[in-house]
């Protein structure tokens, strides 16, 4: 079974999570993630809902990651960040991204022999 594969672009999926009302920016600071409310958020906060990778063969600097993130609260809103030395952020970023859950993870084939 030929499972469906469409290409899709950064601006694609901002505009879903807009009309989805998704499009808060989690920001990261020391403190961990916010989302300009005064709240901080920590990993066992969040949880990833999806993570988009884009990946531009013509120029890496164009490559980059999109997390959808849900918060214990309820609030769901993403953080978007380039991939490797184009990073916008510095290593504690990636140390904390690498302890937020992903949900259904354990459920996921990640590949097919």
């Amino acid at each position: 079974m030929e499972i469906p594969h469409e290409m899709t672009t950064l601006s694609a999926v901002m505009e879903k999570l807009r009309l989805k009302k998704f499009d808060t920016e989690f920001q990261w600071n020391e403190k961990g993630f916010h989302a300009g409310k005064g709240k901080y958020y920590q990993p066992g906060d969040l949880e990833f809902i999806k993570i988009y990778r884009f990946e531009e063969i013509t120029n890496p600097s164009d490559m980059c990651i999109l997390y959808l993130l849900e918060a214990k609260d309820g609030l769901i809103g993403y953080s978007l960040d380039a991939y490797g030395v184009y990073s916008n952020y510095d290593g504690d970023y990636n140390n904390f991204i690498r302890l937020i859950p992903e949900r259904n993870h354990e459920q996921q084939m990640l590949f097919e022999l």
